[in-house]
């Protein structure tokens, strides 16, 4: 059962759950987008073609897919806790079987796949901690401090992966994150305490209705899923952009894309205090939304006249089209309940994912040989569609939160 204490006694303790939970998903975001750092080691130690590794590499999104929902639903019901600590841990295990022995790439595929799975538990466990150890008046920037794991994560990844596989082989660069996992599991097992709940606190055995029955929960998630698009348009094309359109080299242009990371984490912190100070999550959600179309016909105009525009409109792609994460995450945490969060948060999360994958293939398509500015001007269409179905009027109905 989960670790029921009382709020007001956790003035300190809710800065230690943030920092448990910012640790746990950037442990599971050094695994999730760190593999895609050791296709060249793959493809030269087994002679794999780019279709063959990137078959490997696609596994542990794959396995997430699968899990966030049911792992959401595990954190509502056991708790926290629990759920971060045994998934993470699992994660770390199967990598390290994984960075052991000759394993064929049908075994490798396998791990990741289960290994991706396990470290589901953390998406929306460790938001669900941050959402109840946080009043309103600081959930955002909680949440958004929170968000920073994709970006430290890809970094840890960046910075030990690729110089661990070239000395010693890619499999060894496994226990990278997996002794992560299992570090950052034991320290949440011992140190993380679910916040209270107040139906167990209050004696109420009855479940609470599911906020799906409206639709306002739903837009949420959509608005949260094309506001992807653009996001992955920035990340997965920014290199390759660089590289064969500018003459950049692909080390010039991995920096530029870490330097902007960083960039785009502060982002998501000023965001969550943003919506703090002014008591809405949406209403800066829809703002967002607006800039993000508008930076990405920036972009596309850029490529089309000067290359200076066209960085300076990246930088700024960068930084706006990865604001709003956080708050559509609290703001589905918010609109569902506690007792549902960790499904609102799976199911956010899922349909995030989903459009994730499925935007680098379909740009690919657009741009072809050269149609950058093309993409750019597609990729824009989806945030402004974004625009009409954030809820805003829901949550003016609500009151403030």
């Amino acid at each position: 059962m989960a670790q029921v204490v009382d709020v007001r006694n956790g003035g300190k303790r809710r800065w230690l759950i943030l920092t448990l939970g910012l640790a746990a998903q950037t442990a599971s975001c050094s695994f999730l987008y760190g593999i895609p750092f050791l296709v060249p080691s793959m493809q030269s130690a087994e002679g794999l073609s780019l279709a063959e590794a990137g078959t490997v590499v696609a596994a542990p999104s794959l396995g997430l897919l699968f899990t966030l929902i049911l792992w959401g639903a595990a954190a509502d019901r056991y708790g926290e806790r629990l759920v971060m600590a045994v998934g993470l841990g699992v994660s770390g295990l199967l990598l390290v079987y994984a960075a052991v022995g000759d394993h064929s790439l049908g075994t490798l595929f396998g791990v990741f796949l289960l290994a991706g799975a396990s470290t589901a538990s953390v998406n929306a466990a460790s938001g669900r901690a941050v959402l109840g150890w946080f009043g309103p008046a600081e959930r955002g920037l909680a949440m958004g401090i929170r968000q920073m794991a994709q970006p430290l994560g890809v970094g840890v990844a960046a910075f030990g992966l690729p110089p661990i596989a070239d000395r010693w082989g890619f499999q060894v660069s496994f226990l990278l994150p997996a002794l992560t996992a299992i570090g950052v599991a034991l320290l949440v097992a011992w140190l993380l305490v679910d916040p209270p709940r107040p139906e167990a606190e209050a004696g109420k055995v009855e479940k609470p209705p599911s906020p799906y029955r409206k639709p306002a929960l739903w837009r949420v998630h959509g608005a949260s899923a094309l506001l992807v698009v653009p996001q992955f348009a920035v990340s997965a094309f920014t290199p390759v952009y660089l590289v064969t359109v500018h003459g950049w080299t692909a080390a010039s242009a991995g920096w530029f894309v870490g330097a902007v990371q960083i960039l785009g984490a502060l982002g998501r912190i000023a965001s969550g205090y943003w919506s703090d100070r002014v008591g809405s999550r949406l209403r800066p959600m829809r703002r967002l939304a607006v800039a993000s179309a508008a930076v990405m016909l920036l972009v596309a105009l850029g490529d089309a006249t000067w290359p200076w525009l066209v960085l300076l409109a990246l930088v700024l792609a960068a930084v706006i089209t990865v604001s709003d994460n956080g708050l559509g995450f609290t703001a589905s945490a918010e609109m569902a309940g506690l007792a549902w969060a960790g499904r609102a948060m799976g199911t956010q999360n899922t349909g995030q994912n989903i459009a994730a994958a499925l935007t680098p293939p379909m740009l690919g398509l657009v741009i072809g040989d050269s149609r950058y500015a093309l993409a750019f001007c597609v990729a824009a269409v989806f945030p402004a569609l974004a625009v009409a179905l954030v809820p805003v009027n829901h949550e003016r109905a609500e009151g403030p939160h």
